[in-house]
């Protein structure tokens, strides 16, 4: 492949890309009937301080791309340091989101992704959450750990759509495992295709807020990757 290839084979193999779109359409009718909160998760440990600007501009359009299709309510939390977590309120405008986001600087320290797990299920104890996106680039936890919380997050219905930043292999097989436990989807990304993340966020955001006639008009006018997208799940639906 030649590096002016941007498809997103450039960052998984076809075969991870295929899966993430299944999980993602196999989850529209659920996101249509639930629509209304997705918890954004994000490593700000000291190993992503390289891609963090880069990533917060990333995930910023993904907010505004929600924010444009509505009725989508979004938390944002992270960890870094020793212990530290932080999660924002629920809010459905992105001005408080980016503010946040862009306040964050990333501090040394050990994954927390149990937690960010156990928060996940215990905000879908209290109201329905419609889908998890995480986005890290390391595991430092036990896997089986990870694996009895994600298993939980499943049984509330919470797909995780977990983004992997860089090629570690232990980070690799624990959010496959907690993707796999909870319905929901891997990919890997890494710094050099910011793009084909950037189209992958904004497609699980439009389609969490409102399914596939929402991610269908959000491609007419995106183009690109997510127009790719668009005509994917298009395709499986009519298949059936």
């Amino acid at each position: 492949m030649n590096g002016n290839d941007k498809s997103l084979t450039t960052i998984a193999s076809s075969a991870d890309v295929d899966a993430f779109l299944e999980r993602l359409d196999r989850r529209g009718a659920r996101a249509s009937e639930t629509r209304g909160r997705l918890l954004f998760a994000l490593d700000a440990t000291g190993s992503r301080q390289a891609t963090w600007d880069r990533a917060t501009r990333i995930q910023a359009e993904m907010f505004i791309a929600a924010q444009a299709v509505g009725g989508l309510k979004i938390q944002l939390c992270f960890y870094r340091g020793y212990g530290e977590f932080k999660a924002s309120p629920w809010v459905s405008q992105a001005a408080p989101l980016l503010r946040m986001m862009t306040s964050v600087s990333c501090r040394a320290g050990e994954t927390q992704i149990a937690r960010v797990l156990q928060h996940a299920i215990n905000e879908a104890l209290a109201q329905r959450v419609g889908a998890l996106v995480f986005v890290g680039d390391c595991c430092e936890e036990v896997i089986d750990l990870l694996a009895s919380r994600a298993g939980q997050l499943g049984t509330l219905g919470v797909p995780a759509f977990m983004f992997h930043e860089g090629d570690d292999p232990r980070a690799a097989r624990a959010f496959q495992e907690v993707a796999r436990l909870t319905s929901g989807a891997y990919c890997r990304f890494d710094s050099s295709s910011p793009d084909a993340l950037r189209q992958l966020l904004c497609a699980v955001a439009v389609y969490a807020a409102g399914g596939g006639p929402a991610l269908l008009r959000h491609a007419a006018s995106a183009g690109g990757e997510v127009k790719r997208i668009a005509h994917q799940i298009t395709q499986r639906r009519e298949g059936r």
